[in-house]
């Protein structure tokens, strides 16, 4: 099973290369911030919890976060793997899906980190507030909050998988096909 962490910054590609990956792969894509925004959208007591951290710029709690990944994992039979995009955010959160997937006789293929420099993300959330309408990359201080947490919190993961021989640094500047050229040959090479 191909298991994969997507890993950087707000606005560093992400979702775009997900998609790309998984086309490639056919492996099944969960983005945490695709779930909280569905919750969100249908005002579940989740989405108004994870609202209320989003909102802020901050990252919605641990435990909220596990169970509801986990759900999303074991709704599906027999996938050829997952990539986790915005997910884990915390080493506790990489220590929870190693021992969740561990009980599921699988475990992490490799970290998939895109970086990219700040004012890159930044000029990149501006533009995609302006394109799609995502209110959270709208506000420069809230931006610049996201950053500052992903910077903080988020970043000690790529660590957490380093120690494991699992994290495979990609260079998130350039066009979206060579940047997933440089994904595809590093995944098949895992």
């Amino acid at each position: 099973m191909l298991n994969l962490v997507l890993f950087g910054p707000p606005g560093a590609g992400k979702g775009t290369q997900s998609e790309n990956i998984v086309k490639e792969f056919e492996i099944i894509h969960l983005s945490t911030g695709d779930i909280f925004r569905h919750h969100i959208k249908e005002s579940t007591e989740l989405g108004k919890l994870a609202k209320s951290y989003i909102d802020k710029g901050q990252l919605v709690p641990d435990e909220v976060t596990i169970n509801m990944l986990q759900e999303e994992v074991n709704k599906h039979d027999n996938p050829k793997g997952f990539i986790f995009d915005g997910f884990p955010r915390t080493t506790a959160q990489a220590e929870a899906l190693d021992a969740f997937l561990a009980s599921k006789n699988t475990s992490i293929s490799g970290m998939i980190a895109l970086e990219v420099p700040e004012e890159e993300l930044k000029e990149r959330l501006r533009k995609r507030a302006l394109d799609s309408g995502r209110t959270d990359d709208a506000d420069p201080e809230i931006i610049a909050n996201r950053i500052k947490v992903y910077n903080n919190e988020t970043a000690p993961v790529k660590e957490f998988y380093g120690r494991q021989n699992k994290l495979y640094l990609i260079n998130g500047l350039g066009s979206i096909q060579d940047i997933t050229k440089e994904i595809v040959k590093t995944i098949n090479a895992l």
